[in-house]
């Protein structure tokens, strides 16, 4: 069977309800509705533990979607900021103004997300599966998609879904993303969690990083590592919480990825990328749904002057669609969505990269900068309500960020060079670190060595943040 619709979206995960919500809301009641589909291959609740904390900026663009109400009902706990753990002291990081985030089970606020796409004029939320696009042989500009419905009555069959816009919001594996982007994506770590039950935490409300020395490949035996490297390190009250949890239930894991955005609108007519199927970083700083939820913001203002009146010659004939579309001008819109969206996704893209080298310090120079930025965040005031609000997409700014961020390089270097001995004391890479023994070797007679190893240190700020900078403005 054929079916043709205005706008087919493709995946119901965060950015497609959403996007499908906000498109339906742009022409008034008493003009014909957009005809959208959002396609997803399994309309169950997601059981994965990723995305569980929406920053104050996500919270902000999920109301003005007019979405607010999909953190109500799922347990969902106001968050109010941060409580760093490093070496036994705690620092408290709270966020801004009295911003709130939000934290909750991702399945449950994707079940509400798609609730409220079902409900919205005009949308169908179809159960299927996208195998392919649908092309124009002559040109090649993307018709629509052939989809495999589940039903319980017969098996499963073929159907062709067109549209004049096609949108992949089928996350990090999408199949669809080369046909936009020749840009791979780059598995920089992998993320574990488990379900906690009866943990208290340092700061209710707030959420914990412990800074546990080392890092390296995921070991085959994960539980093992965590009870026998990770726990040690946490604070007493979450230690057996989280040893009960090994005990009880599967560690849930996936590749974290970064992907940067790369311009779109001229490689493939007819088909946009949204979400993780365009851009991923590191989840260390929770900005996925953030930065998903303000491109739902940003593209539908983009698109509503092509959208918000029915072409009156399709509506007079009852064409199968309402709306005949200039490619020209949506690629215009797109390289306008590609700057309006830059200064919040990179300035996230970039942070959650970087935050992530300096926790997970591998080397001496990176423990130096995670030390430093632990005593960065000690001093309190800005040091503390600059990066917080970098952090929770209230301020996007990369030229903020990249301030922050060698002042806690420069701070980092003024610690080290100050106070050698409380670094030579605290080495925590293993006995058998070469650098590690290089660090209880230093003493205040040999500062030659600590004026080399203070270079090395900007060194390796300038080559953590450098090419995390040029991967988001090559595609300018």
């Amino acid at each position: 069977m054929t079916f043709s619709y205005d706008i087919i979206i493709i995946g119901a995960g965060i950015a497609g309800p959403a996007l499908a919500h906000s498109l339906s809301l742009i022409r008034p009641k008493d003009a014909p509705p957009l005809r959208i589909a959002l396609l997803e291959r399994s309309l169950t609740k997601p059981d994965r533990i990723v995305g569980e904390l929406l920053q104050p900026g996500g919270m902000n663009a999920l109301k003005e979607l007019g979405l607010q109400w999909c953190t109500e009902g799922i347990d969902a706990k106001p968050t109010y900021g941060y409580c760093v753990v490093y070496e036994g002291k705690q620092v408290h990081i709270p966020y801004p103004n009295g911003a709130q985030g939000r934290s909750f089970h991702h399945g449950s606020f994707v079940m509400n997300l798609r609730e409220a796409a079902s409900k919205a004029r005009g949308v169908d939320v179809i159960e299927a599966t996208v195998n392919e696009l649908i092309e124009c042989p002559l040109t090649g500009r993307v018709l629509g998609v052939r989809a495999t419905r589940k039903t319980k009555d017969v098996p499963p069959y073929t159907e062709s879904f067109f549209g004049e816009l096609i949108i992949a919001a089928d996350g990090c594996y999408s199949k669809f993303r080369s046909q936009v982007t020749q840009q791979t994506p780059v598995t920089k770590s992998n993320f574990m969690g488990a379900i906690l039950e009866n943990a208290q935490l340092p700061i209710s409300n707030h959420g914990t990083v412990v800074l546990v020395p080392g890092s390296g490949p995921l070991p085959a035996d994960t539980k093992a590592h965590v009870r026998n490297i990770v726990v040690p390190a946490l604070p007493d009250a979450l230690r057996k919480p989280v040893l009960e949890s090994l005990e009880k239930d599967r560690l849930r894991g996936m590749p974290n990825s970064f992907l940067p955005a790369a311009k779109q609108g001229h490689s493939k007519e007819g088909l946009i990328l949204i979400g993780d199927a365009w851009n991923m970083r590191h989840p260390l700083t929770g900005g996925g749904m953030t930065v998903a939820l303000n491109d739902v913001v940003i593209l539908t203002r983009l698109l509503t002057p092509f959208l918000s009146e029915a072409n009156p010659e399709l509506e007079a004939s009852a064409a199968p669609t309402t709306i005949t579309l200039d490619w020209d001008q949506i690629s215009d819109a797109l390289s306008a969505w590609h700057w309006s969206r830059k200064g919040l996704s990179s300035t996230i893209n970039i942070l959650s990269v970087a935050l992530y080298d300096l926790f997970g310090a591998d080397d001496i120079n990176l423990h130096i900068l995670r030390a430093g930025c632990f005593a960065y965040f000690e001093r309190g005031g800005d040091c503390i309500h600059g990066p917080v609000s970098l952090l929770a997409g209230l301020a996007p700014s990369p030229v903020l960020l990249a301030r922050h961020f060698f002042a806690v390089a420069f701070y980092s270097i003024y610690i080290h060079f100050t106070t050698p001995l409380v670094a030579s004391n605290k080495g925590k890479l293993g006995d058998d670190d070469e650098d590690d023994k290089l660090l209880r070797q230093f003493s205040f007679g040999e500062y030659p060595a600590y004026i080399f190893r203070c270079f090395t240190v900007f060194w390796t700020a300038c080559i953590v943040f450098g090419p995390l900078v040029w991967s988001e403005i090559r595609w300018w």
